[in-house]
């Protein structure tokens, strides 16, 4: 289902107690990839001086806060609240996906539920979430490439990660292997595969994997960074743009 437009409308849940503020720029610019964030809705308890840092994004980017008190103490009720809500939501409006923010296990259920009723669902928390939440998403982002910083840091970090990832890909065997079969099974019978069909295949193996994990803003320059691949840029009369295609270099088939 979507809207006239043809894009997306997604649902964005946002556990306060599990995120940090300072994402909130990015993670609005990543979920606007994927259509229109229709309901804005973050949970936790606000007169916790603990969630100072989220009062201010509140009205700027347009979040409605949801009041939840902690009624016993070192028990997190914002979970339960923010299961209700998107129950809610699901059976109550037309919403074509549901972005879960939070690094809590206990929305693996949610997700796999939601998922199993035809919505798309897009996970975004830490690099420390639990693997099972993780893999119960269409697509899993971890918020440490969304966060805030200056351009200048941010340039200087882009170019470090990516002399480093470079490198670390080379003797990454574990994504390396990923790459490899991707391009196998989307490959036709010269052992050519196209881009977009790795891409495919990776997002359904591995909902976390994002090339930005490895420093890089595309999954086409990280694999020409493996070196392990041929790479054919074809010209499509039908699109001006070029399609990228993949093979295996000899040593390696």
């Amino acid at each position: 289902m979507k809207n006239d437009n043809n894009q997306l409308k997604l649902a964005v849940l946002i556990d306060a107690d599990n995120t940090q503020a300072t994402i909130i720029e990015g993670l609005l610019a990543e979920i606007a990839k994927y259509g229109v964030a229709s309901v804005k809705r973050i949970y936790g308890d606000w007169t916790n001086t603990n969630l100072r840092s989220w009062k201010d994004k509140l009205l700027e980017y347009a979040v409605q806060p949801v009041q939840q008190f902690a009624y016993t103490s070192g028990k997190n009720s914002t979970d339960s609240a923010m299961i209700i809500d998107a129950m809610d939501l699901l059976y109550t409006e037309n919403l074509d996906g549901f972005c879960i923010v939070s690094s809590d296990s206990d929305f693996t259920r949610l997700a796999a539920r939601l998922r199993e009723d035809g919505k798309l669902v897009l996970g975004f928390g830490q690099r420390k979430t639990p693997k099972p939440f993780v893999a119960a998403c269409d697509k899993f982002i971890y918020t440490e490439i969304l966060r805030e910083s200056d351009e200048e840091k941010e340039s200087k970090s882009e170019k470090d990660a990516q002399a480093k990832s470079q490198n670390d890909i080379k003797t990454d065997h574990r994504i390396k292997a990923l790459l490899v079969s991707a391009v196998e099974d989307a490959a036709d019978e010269f052992g050519w595969a196209y881009l977009g069909a790795v891409g495919t295949y990776i997002a359904n193996r591995q909902p976390e994997f994002d090339p930005r994990n490895y420093g890089f803003r595309k999954l086409g320059d990280l694999i020409k960074a493996s070196a392990l691949f041929e790479i054919d840029e074809r010209a499509n009369p039908m699109d001006p743009g070029k399609q990228v295609y993949l093979r295996l270099k000899a040593k390696t088939r």
